[in-house]
């Protein structure tokens, strides 16, 4: 086997285990809320910062990636992150409330940056199987977050090791990703620009497909977590018990990871994006129309429904990065910019539909709302799906 073919082997490796590492230690909290609560005697609120606090950092921090790339090169900023997300990880150990919180925002810190980071490294490191490699990783993403969401309790009570180490036991996995990165740094060099950083977020932001982008990756995201948050409220008005409704959100993202996984494969392989845009939107619409009237039933076929557009549109989201983007760095850049303001945008998404709930008290115009949304997000896929560059416009 041939050098090159070794180290490529060796970073598809470092790319899944980073993958794995992007969510667990987010999704692993919301399972052993209750045992936090007990344990440290925090009110909900306070608790809820644990999952608050990262989502809020990808915003903030997203955008501010390319500094980093600029100082230290895109493998030393992921070297940065997997520090900072490993360090976070087993600093929440520690029996204090103040560690407690500061782990939780060093190890966002460390996912933002790694969130950024992973299409620009498709892009210089697969340039050709962009698609498969985009499907694949944001696939693996799925499977850490869904995994890490199902193992928490097991892990604290079923084997004993407590709330804390529930959450700790991922910096291991963490501390693997950071070691098969190590290699990686071989290659590393700072990225030397002519333009200074704010002249090229202004020239960005200036751009219209940048932003058509990021307001895919944006409304996408939204749903998403709305969904997340929601769905089970609307599914046990629709009649259905605690745990069904439970199982119905697993079900939605389980089948969301496999889209996850091909439509980015397919959407690569054509010029423009806008037809997987459109079959994607027009599950979410038929799910959401379904959704909407519990006359028609069949609550599993509409949830599977939105699992593919949900899971094929975040996957989509991704690759749209890579594919509009000419170089690393600039795909760095877009990157930063579509995932700042799609975290933003996100983050509105559950309190809003639950103050509509709450103004009009039935799930049909929240419905209503999302399927609003989903016509931004045709919108803006087909803006964003067609065969041009950002690095063209700016």
């Amino acid at each position: 086997m041939s050098s090159e073919k070794s180290r490529k082997i060796v970073l598809l490796i470092a790319i899944l285990l980073i993958s794995l590492n992007l969510r667990p230690a987010i999704t692993a909290v919301g399972p052993l809320v209750s045992e936090i609560r007990l344990d440290t005697g925090l009110s909900s609120s306070a608790i809820g910062l644990l999952t608050t606090l990262p989502v809020l950092g990808f915003g903030l921090i997203s955008v501010l990636t390319p500094l980093f790339t600029r100082k230290i090169g895109t493998e030393g900023t992921m070297l940065l992150a997997l520090t900072l997300l490993t360090s976070g990880i087993f600093l929440r150990v520690h029996p204090s409330v103040m560690l407690l919180y500061s782990g939780t925002v060093m190890l966002g810190i460390g996912i933002a940056l790694g969130n950024v980071l992973l299409p620009g490294i498709v892009k210089k490191q697969f340039p050709e199987r962009a698609g498969t490699m985009t499907g694949i990783y944001s696939a693996t993403l799925g499977i850490g977050a869904t995994v890490a969401s199902g193992a928490s309790v097991p892990l604290s009570e079923t084997y004993g090791l407590g709330w804390r180490w529930a959450l700790g036991v991922w910096g291991f996995l963490a501390l693997t990703a950071l070691i098969f990165w190590l290699p990686q740094m071989r290659t590393n060099i700072p990225i030397i620009l002519k333009k200074g950083f704010r002249e090229s977020l202004r020239q960005l932001g200036s751009s219209k497909l940048a932003w058509y982008v990021s307001i895919f990756m944006g409304v996408q995201s939204l749903t998403f977590y709305t969904l997340i948050a929601w769905l089970p409220d609307i599914l046990i008005e629709r009649g259905l018990t605690a745990g069904e409704a439970g199982w119905q959100l697993a079900l939605m993202q389980g089948v969301g990871i496999t889209a996850t996984l091909f439509i980015p494969a397919w959407a690569a392989r054509i010029k423009e994006q806008k037809n997987p845009v459109i079959l994607l939107v027009i599950l979410e619409l038929v799910a959401l129309v379904g959704l909407s009237i519990p006359s028609i039933g069949f609550i599993s076929v509409w949830v599977s429904l939105m699992g593919l557009a949900l899971g094929g549109s975040f996957g989509l989201a991704l690759l749209l990065i890579v594919l509009r983007s000419r170089t690393t760095t600039s795909a760095n850049e877009l990157s930063g910019m579509s995932q700042s303001v799609g975290y933003t945008l996100a983050a509105t998404g559950p309190v809003l539909f639950g103050a509509i709930f709450d103004w009009f008290e039935n799930w049909i115009i929240p419905l209503i709302f999302l399927f609003i949304i989903a016509l931004l997000k045709l919108w803006s896929g087909l803006g964003a799906g067609k065969d041009d560059y950002v690095d063209s416009e700016i």
